[in-house]
């Protein structure tokens, strides 16, 4: 069984959000999984973590590492949870093998409650996408390869 972890940390962690306007930070150490929100005023949440579930094979080539200096390399330009479909049920932005123009919207991320549209940021093929659909996502994380 995991160790609890101490008020202190929640208590450091819950202090990071007021310090950086956050509404939720989560960090996962081993088997444990800690999660702090704000909503409203309430801080809150420690988890265990999920087993970890091997990807299936058609999603294991996403699921792949991405390269950080691929020069057709998509990055995050925010914090925030990565949306590949407009809304629920509809069909993504973009695939494997789609062909995009420069500005064409290609994912979304919401930070702070706000849709923000990532545009392509050159025209190409779409040849890799390392992200699923309202996956969380880091600044300057790769997100796909349009080359």
């Amino acid at each position: 069984m995991a160790k609890l972890p101490s008020n202190k940390t929640i208590k450091d962690l819950a202090e990071l959000l007021s310090d950086t306007g956050l509404t939720e930070i989560e960090i996962e150490t081993g088997d444990m999984r800690i999660k702090v929100a704000r909503q409203g005023t309430a801080v809150s949440a420690v988890v265990p973590a999920p087993a970890p579930v091997a990807p299936a094979p058609e999603a294991a080539a996403e699921a792949a590492p991405a390269p950080t200096d691929h020069p057709g390399g998509v990055k995050s330009p925010m914090v925030g949870t990565a949306y590949l479909a407009p809304e629920p049920g509809a069909a993504n932005f973009v695939k494997v093998g789609d062909t995009v123009n420069e500005g064409q919207t290609i994912l979304i991320v919401e930070a702070m409650k706000t849709m923000n549209p990532i545009g392509a940021p050159k025209s190409g093929k779409v040849t890799q996408i390392f992200i699923s659909n309202e996956q969380p996502v880091e600044f300057d994380e790769v997100l796909m390869i349009i080359e």
